[in-house]
């Protein structure tokens, strides 16, 4: 019997700690940029950001996207910590 946990999709695997939605949104409000200007940042089509500021949890989207959003993000000077830090 297979078992359905390892069956994710590559987009929902972790590389560390992945961002969620909510995350997102703060950290650029935080930061004071557009959708846009984080699209323009990561290097990614504006409607790929809406829809990873409005998932509730972590984007499922190719993880690279992901990351580059996260790197975006920390390059202008959010840090995200981990649960509990």
């Amino acid at each position: 019997m297979m078992d359905h946990r390892l069956a994710r999709p590559l987009a929902n695997v972790q590389l560390g700690a992945m961002i969620t939605g909510p995350q997102i949104r703060a950290a650029r409000a935080l930061i004071g940029w557009t959708a846009q200007d984080l699209a323009d940042r990561a290097l990614l089509s504006y409607p790929t950001v809406q829809r990873a500021e409005t998932s509730p949890d972590v984007p499922s989207m190719k993880a690279p996207n992901l990351l580059a959003i996260q790197r975006a993000l920390e390059g202008a000077g959010v840090v995200f910590l981990a649960e509990g830090e």
